[in-house]
């Protein structure tokens, strides 16, 4: 059963009215975000729902649009006074929530809706400013924590800015909607809100764009792999995502797969320290950074490989193992955060603790010396995508969480409430110290 059907009540609502807020969405695409709220969107069109979609300024998109039954308006770049070509992300965000607010009232001026769902902290400032000049309610979607993605710790007052703007977003929203049981856990514990009103509702994924055909498969295959296994990994490079403890594997691993290979698909700011990390084990040659790849292009990728390993730190869901699960890939994973929830040891794939290379790599090796295995359960995981993350079932849920919204609205004060939690003064007190060992841990 989904982890969501326990918490909402997923009978179809009335047709919503909604003005969904996002920073990015395409042609803008940084993270799976923009793929989410895109996704989203759409699905919620086909149910029969009116989506507005207002979000950022691409060079060459039009400032208005409607495409797959969503009316997309952008928000134009300002003029010097708050210009957005910025080294400081809090004031860029500032800048963008100018533009963004704008061109939401705009939005309003030719319709009317029922409901604000904003998507992360980025567009806190638009979303609050939009639910009390409509006097509507708020959703929001927190798909992850400033502290949970620096396992605890708010190192910098920039970090703390970010945490006290969750905080707030939290507290502005009737609902708020976390993307696993993990992250339901983490945003009541770390933002101070009831886990009554966390719904949890699972990210989405189109299992018929991650099937590739039997040629482009074996193509990515004949281009990456040489006579032995094929190993892969999707994702940004940075710190938190693992790749470190993949690398670290390889040793132990080429010494059991001769002619093992990986290819690791992404790119990020921490790719200079992995190769020099890779070319210190001697495991170089091993690897292809093969650097950022399009959603025409992973698919077959993911596909061709005999494990896809998932080794994040922190994972609030874990978009990406759902996507090699649709792809055909066998997964390796870290038991940790929302991937636990997907993957179950030897049913759906193979599991490991984070931060353990060699876990790592016992859990790799099984499905590199078991092809029956592997097939197994790669099968089953794709099953699974296919029954429990479809966008229809994600966007009725979803609309379940506007009506519940809209129905609690009136008695929901939310100024009073952050107003007691910050000792009546209305000021967030940001602790130092690790806030997730402050609340008890992470769960796994």
């Amino acid at each position: 059963m989904s982890p969501a059907a326990d918490v909402i009540d997923i009978r179809a609502p009335r047709s919503q009215r909604i003005l969904m807020l996002s920073w990015e969405y395409p042609p803008v695409v940084v993270g799976g975000l923009g793929r989410h709220v895109h996704a989203l969107s759409v699905a919620l069109a086909n149910a029969g729902h009116e989506v507005t979609v207002v979000t950022r300024h691409a060079p060459g998109a039009p400032l208005e649009e409607y495409a797959d039954g969503v009316r997309i308006i952008r928000a134009a770049e300002d003029p010097p006074l708050f210009p957005l070509a910025t080294p400081s992300l809090l004031a860029w965000t500032m800048a963008f929530n100018h533009t963004l607010t704008r061109a939401a009232l705009r939005a309003t001026q030719t319709a009317e809706y029922d409901v604000i769902h904003a998507h992360d902290w980025l567009v806190t400032h638009t979303a609050v400013t939009l639910k009390e000049h409509l006097d509507i309610p708020l959703v929001a979607t927190i798909h992850a924590t400033e502290a949970g993605r620096h396992q605890g710790w708010l190192p910098d007052e920039m970090n703390k800015s970010i945490h006290s703007i969750e905080h707030w977003l939290g507290h502005e929203s009737c609902r708020v909607i976390a993307c696993s049981g993990y992250m339901r856990w983490e945003v009541s514990h770390l933002l101070e809100l009831p886990a009554s009103r966390v719904d949890v509702i699972a990210n989405g994924v189109n299992d018929r764009v991650w099937r590739s055909s039997t040629r482009a498969v074996a193509a990515a295959r004949e281009r990456y792999a040489a006579d032995g296994p094929l190993i892969g990994f999707a994702g940004r490079l940075v710190y938190e995502k693992g790749v470190q403890h993949l690398i670290a594997a390889l040793p132990w691993l080429r010494q059991r797969h001769p002619g093992l290979r990986v290819i690791v698909a992404g790119d990020g700011p921490y790719r200079g320290e992995l190769q020099a990390q890779a070319a210190r084990l001697g495991v170089a040659d091993l690897i292809d950074f093969a650097g950022f790849m399009t959603e025409s292009q992973l698919p077959a990728v993911l596909g061709a490989t005999d494990a896809t390993v998932v080794p994040s730190l922190y994972e609030p869901f874990g978009m990406v193992a759902l996507e090699a699960a649709a792809a055909g890939a066998p997964l390796a994973v870290s038991a940790t955060g929302g991937l636990a929830e997907i993957v179950e040891n030897g049913v759906t794939g193979t599991t490991f603790r984070p931060q353990d290379p060699h876990g790592l790599a016992q859990a790799v090796h099984t499905l590199l010396s078991d092809e029956l295995f592997a097939r197994r359960v790669a099968r089953s995981a794709r099953q699974l995508v296919t029954r429990r993350y479809g966008w229809a079932t994600i966007a009725a849920q979803t609309a379940a969480t506007y009506a519940a919204a809209v129905r609690e609205a009136p008695g929901f004060n939310t100024r009073r409430a952050a107003a007691q939690l910050a000792g009546g003064a209305g000021k967030l007190v940001v602790p130092d110290g690790n806030l997730l060992a402050a609340v008890g841990g992470a769960v796994s």
